[in-house]
């Protein structure tokens, strides 16, 4: 690699982010320093964050010396290490490399990318996998979001998801609410606030574990009145529309599946334009196929690992097993629905050799049409722990994981969004 190569960045005490240009910026995977390619680094996404990492060494590789390097000493004092939450639609290829103290907090529910600098500016390793702009930062007007939301929720006090909605988008940040209120795209429709899982990683409801919700979960069933309100003015109206069940401030949406069928019968009485969506884990597949026939379109099913174990060992299911959620994906394809896979994405786990062939047997068996490659938010060495997971060899790569899945499987789309389905749209 040449002199050329990204410089490794750093945080002072102060929180002030500099870089030490004697060291290559690197990227790890599974805890393995890696030296990424050159073609990996891209300019840091708009709309991407950047987190210092506390009790964090920073890892970089020394030009001289050609050898890894823990950084203890800086002639700014004590350092830290910096991590890049990428923006949205985009897969991150090595995550943060660093070593942590013995007393390092397990650190907050996010993804944590390599970062380095370059005469440009900041750089990361990742790769765009999805054109669609729908949450771009340049997207979002923030007062004119503010302005449409507080209209809207004035104007339906009696809706509690919409005014739920409006919380979303103008306290949490979420940019599916944001859209909704801009009247386009995809909008979402959380329905459920209980779950039969007990994920890792729950982005909405987190109990005895060191780690905190970064979202508020819905407290209430809204009535199909209510859900009807929201979706069918969307599906009407905005462009390439998409209304989704299933969203992060919320449990699991199957489990409120009678609710759910008699909105969606009365989305299609009133129009049959746009997509309606589901995201799920998947585990009741009787349920997939009544929704299905009362009009659901699409179901996005969740997915941290393709092997059982491991898959387990992060959802917790209560009640379901993995073959269930293949059986799903199986239902919505025989009622002629579309079917995605929202993989969590871990550098060095992901694109081990083994969970590649045990993707490829899920594909297989099952036929999905999407793979959606969503970073896993959440802390590598933690996680990794949880799982009690046995590394393999080197890893291959997510680029080569890919690769070979296009190969393999040439009709298989790639992104990160569903996708509106009608044309008309």
């Amino acid at each position: 690699m040449s002199r050329s190569s990204p410089s490794l960045v750093v945080a002072d005490a102060s929180g002030q982010i500099l870089d030490l240009p004697d060291l290559e910026a690197l990227g790890s995977g599974a805890g393995r320093w890696i030296r990424p390619a050159p073609e990996d680094w891209i300019p840091l996404p708009p709309g991407s964050e950047l987190f210092h990492l506390p009790h964090r060494s920073p890892v970089g590789f020394h030009r001289r010396g050609r050898r890894f390097q823990v950084v203890t000493e800086t002639p700014y004092g004590a350092v830290t290490a910096v991590a890049a939450f990428a923006a949205p639609a985009h897969t991150l290829l090595h995550s943060a490399a660093y070593r942590a103290g013995a007393h390092a907090p397990v650190l907050p529910l996010f993804a944590y990318g390599a970062v380095g600098w370059s005469p440009g500016g900041f750089v990361t390793t990742a790769v765009r996998v999805d054109p669609d702009p729908r949450q771009d930062a340049e997207s979002f007007d923030e007062a004119e979001i503010r302005r449409r939301a507080l209209r809207r929720m004035e104007q339906s006090p009696g809706n509690r998801l919409l005014q739920h909605l409006g919380g979303c988008a103008l306290s949490s940040g979420c940019p599916a609410a944001k859209n909704l209120f801009m009247d386009r795209w995809e909008a979402p429709l959380p329905t459920s606030p209980s779950c039969n899982a007990a994920c890792l990683g729950c982005i909405s409801l987190q109990q005895d574990s060191p780690v905190c919700a970064t979202q508020e979960r819905i407290r209430f069933v809204p009535t199909p009145e209510e859900i009807c309100g929201v979706a069918v003015p969307h599906l009407q109206a905005a462009p390439r529309a998409v209304v989704s069940f299933g969203q992060g401030c919320e449990g699991e949406p199957l489990l409120q599946a009678p609710t759910i069928e008699r909105a969606i019968r009365e989305m299609r009485r009133c129009t049959g334009r746009g997509t309606i969506n589901m995201n799920t884990n998947g585990s009741l597949p009787d349920s997939v196929r009544r929704l299905a026939e009362a009009g659901l379109d699409s179901i996005r099913v969740s997915l941290s690992s393709s092997r059982p174990r491991y898959y387990e060992r992060y959802y917790g299911p209560r009640g379901y097993r993995f073959e269930d959620l293949k059986d799903s994906i199986r239902a919505i394809k025989a009622a002629g629905g579309f079917a995605s896979l929202n993989y969590f994405v871990l550098p060095g786990f992901t694109d081990e050799a083994e969970e590649l062939e045990a993707l490829i047997e899920l594909i297989e068996q099952t036929g999905p049409d999407l793979i959606q490659w969503r970073n896993l938010n959440i802390d590598p060495e933690w996680y990794l722990r949880h799982l009690r997971h046995e590394p393999e060899a080197r890893p291959l790569g997510l680029r080569v994981v890919m690769r070979r899945l296009s190969d393999r499987f040439p009709g298989l789309r790639f992104g990160y969004y569903n996708p509106c389905l009608d044309p008309e749209a």
